[in-house]
């Protein structure tokens, strides 16, 4: 196709994107219960995984991430003792200035084991809506920011229920910001969807938490609208659950020069990725090791070229394949 007349040319491949103006925050996914499906929990992890050893290991990258510059923490009922972990660390060390958000929506069923059958389970209504609220606020009080529907789908009654509508715009009164997180290969479907919810004429959902990386970058035009719409965007395992921590050989000949040329890691290319985005306000941090924060931390320095990014791009998987490899993998 031809260039447009006075179309601007291209940057030449030595100017900078734009800086990021997303924050990195730390979500409590892969600290807050024993089992999980990012790769190489087996190293991460101390082999006795109990309550004392998790929540120690909990509250030392809390400590880490805030001393850090971090303020933005993420958890989830069905993500172990998460909650309680973190209300703890809040209690003992009252720091200013932190946001909260947790997730309703899935209930964990491990029972503190590994190799349990199910893990959780999805149930997006109205009575566990009320029984999840009720437990969530037990542990962190009125130091819950923003609370959020647990992954929804197109097909999720969180989008539809009326009754469940009036009881989130009843929390949204009392000052939490309602959202939603969002998983699967339609996860813009589900965010363009919850866009069009409202009670009495306001939208509902003011929060959207969704997977976006390099692998699986499918939700971003969503996402930009939802961030044009006033929403607070948070992305989710933009490190694809540790594919891009530790690049396999398909990815490896991409992010190893790239890694190399910006003098940081690969999953420091990744989360900067993120980061780079126009519409994210939050990029989370799974980290489960003092080192992978640190490391983790370090995107903030990196800025990319719009070469570099377009190089990235380049790695992105047609969404169902992408999920389909995300349900195969094992919790450990």
């Amino acid at each position: 196709m031809a260039t447009p007349p006075h179309a601007p040319a291209d940057p030449p491949a030595s100017t900078p994107a734009p800086e990021p103006t997303a924050r990195i925050g730390f979500g409590l996914a892969a600290v807050g219960r024993p089992g999980y499906i990012n790769l190489g929990r087996d190293r991460d992890l101390p082999p006795d995984r109990t309550v004392d050893a998790m929540r120690r290991r909990t509250h030392e990258l809390l400590d880490l991430a805030y001393a850090d510059g971090v303020r933005d923490f993420d958890a989830a009922r069905s993500y172990g003792r998460s909650e309680e972990f973190l209300a703890q660390w809040l209690d003992q060390r009252e720091p200013p200035g932190v946001v909260v958000s947790s997730k309703w929506g899935y209930t964990y069923t491990a029972g503190w084991r590994v190799d349990a059958e199910a893990h959780e389970i999805k149930d997006h209504s109205l009575a566990t809506y009320e029984r999840q609220l009720a437990e969530t606020r037990a542990l962190l009080g009125d130091r819950l920011d923003v609370y959020q529907v647990h992954s929804v789908t197109p097909d999720s009654p969180a989008l539809t229920d009326p009754a469940l509508h009036r009881a989130l715009a009843e929390l949204a009164a009392h000052g939490v910001l309602v959202g939603l997180s969002t998983s699967g290969p339609a996860q813009a479907d589900a965010i363009r969807a919850a866009l069009a919810v409202t009670v009495d004429g306001a939208p509902l959902f003011r929060s959207v938490q969704s997977t976006w990386n390099p692998l699986e970058p499918s939700a971003g035009p969503a996402l930009a609208e939802a961030h044009a719409a006033g929403c607070r965007v948070m992305v989710k395992e933009a490190l694809a659950n540790g594919r891009l921590a530790a690049p396999d050989s398909r990815l490896a000949p991409v992010l190893g020069p790239l890694s190399a040329a910006l003098g940081t890691t690969p999953d420091a290319v990744a989360l900067a990725a993120a980061l780079h985005q126009p519409w994210a306000d939050v990029v989370l941090s799974g980290a489960a090791t003092a080192a992978q924060l640190t490391s983790n931390l370090r995107a903030r320095q990196v800025v990319f070229t719009p070469t570099q990014l377009a190089t990235l791009a380049e790695l992105a998987e047609p969404p169902s394949a992408y999920w389909r490899h995300r349900a195969g993998l094992p919790w450990n």
